[in-house]
């Protein structure tokens, strides 16, 4: 076993974020670690878990910590805690990974391959470059977002010294990868975008998946989900949910006068689980407007994410104006394999609503259409007792379990990784 083991090549991925952490690219990078093992030797240089800011006590002792998790191994580096509302402590946070990823290359030997992903911004893609000349390997980026278009749709930054300084060393990236491999059809046309009239780099695309063996539609009356409705106050509603980060880049503020408009409904629930740094602008909507049909769900842990998207009637799938292209919502994985209809919010060719339109697995929207959206959600509510829904969710279903599922993209990863 030891000589077939020796006999693979050996690939290290930079993760930032890696399992526990509930990090929709933490658990994206755990599944396709553990699903390339049979053709790869695999070591991940990530953090220590704190995805929500906080660093368990067993992970404050020492600068590095080794350990083996189903056949991969894990080197994580400790960074100092932080908040998602405070820019300055997560700059520290992001910092302290990325300079103990530089440090932790050394401890992992000879390696023949290096992946990193483009979190952190323009780090992430950095680091790979770093990996590639230490270890003189291959260097596979894969570009989960991009930035900094993701930093200027959103308007989170407008200083154009420091906007064009995040263009050129993440550009510089992509020129030092051997291959850059995109998650949408529409981000193939941002890589070739950046790079007009000189050479494009070597590129390909693959989505983002979800295991479908773990997320899968359940009955109404499934003990779990009943026992998650009442927990939350979601029984005997019609269960409007968003499940994910409530960061930055999904319009979710905007989001909250349109509910406002269905206040008065007590047939109707709208559930937002999860975390970030716009979740204290909604809570603070929904207390000054009185919106008892409003409920804040806390991160679910991974085991339990089938029975709480399972709660769900109707999914929000959503990304502000300008996000086409420049990044795909992994949520939209999730709502399809539970087979869940869709309330899409979301750019006219963008990765995300060309899959919903092509399925005709729910209703889309341009961002920034609020009257569209109202609308949407009348119609979702007119038609609760039809048909519609339920053919929504067999066409979601039955299209993911083909298409996007871990097993279809993990062996194009390998395809891409070995040519």
């Amino acid at each position: 076993m030891a000589a077939a083991s020796n006999s693979k090549k050996k690939l290290l991925i930079y993760a930032h974020y890696y399992h526990p952490d509930v990090a929709s690219t933490g658990q994206i990078l755990k599944e396709l670690a553990e699903g390339m093992l049979d053709t790869f030797d695999i070591t991940v240089i990530c953090v220590v878990p704190s995805y929500t800011g906080s660093v368990d006590p067993e992970y404050k002792t020492k600068m590095f910590y080794e350990e083996e998790i189903n056949g991969v191994k894990v080197t994580r580096i400790r960074v100092p805690e932080f908040s998602k509302t405070n820019k300055v402590s997560r700059i520290k946070n992001i910092l302290a990974y990325f300079i103990g990823a530089m440090l932790a290359t050394f401890k992992v030997g000879k390696m023949d391959y290096v992946y990193s992903i483009s979190q952190p911004p323009v780090l992430g893609g950095l680091i790979g470059v770093w990996g590639k000349w230490m270890k003189r390997a291959k260097y596979i980026y894969n570009i989960q977002d991009f930035n900094p278009e993701q930093t200027m749709a959103v308007g989170y930054s407008k200083n154009k010294l420091i906007l064009n300084a995040m263009m050129w060393f993440d550009k510089f990236s992509c020129r030092c990868s051997d291959k850059v491999i995109v998650v949408g059809r529409d981000m193939i046309e941002t890589v070739k975008h950046r790079f007009r009239g000189k050479k494009v780099p070597n590129h390909s695309f693959i989505n983002n998946w979800i295991d479908e063996k773990e997320i899968y539609p359940l009955p109404a009356d499934h003990e779990q989900v009943v026992a998650f409705k009442r927990k939350y106050g979601l029984e005997d509603k019609f269960v409007i949910m968003y499940s994910g980060n409530i960061g930055l880049y999904y319009d979710l503020e905007n989001m909250m006068p349109v509910i406002k408009e269905f206040k008065d409904r007590d047939d109707v629930v709208f559930a937002f689980i999860g975390e970030g740094s716009v979740l204290k602008d909604l809570v603070a909507y929904k207390e000054e407007h009185d919106l008892y049909n409003v409920m804040f769900i806390p991160y679910q842990k991974k085991s339990d994410l089938i029975y709480s998207l399972n709660a769900g009637d109707v999914h929000w799938c959503i990304n502000a104006k300008g996000i086409k292209g420049v990044s795909v919502p992994s949520k939209l994985y999730g709502i399809m394999a539970a087979g869940k209809p869709i309330l899409g919010v979301l750019e006219q060719g963008s990765e995300a609503r060309l899959i919903i339109e092509e399925t005709n697995c729910g209703y889309v929207t341009e961002p920034a259409n609020y009257g569209e959206v109202k609308a949407i959600i009348e119609r979702f509510l007119n038609e609760k007792e039809t048909l519609v829904p339920t053919e929504m969710s067999n066409r979601a279903r039955a299209f993911l379990v083909k298409n996007l599922t871990k097993d279809v993209s993990i062996n194009k990863y390998i395809r891409e990784i070995n040519i």
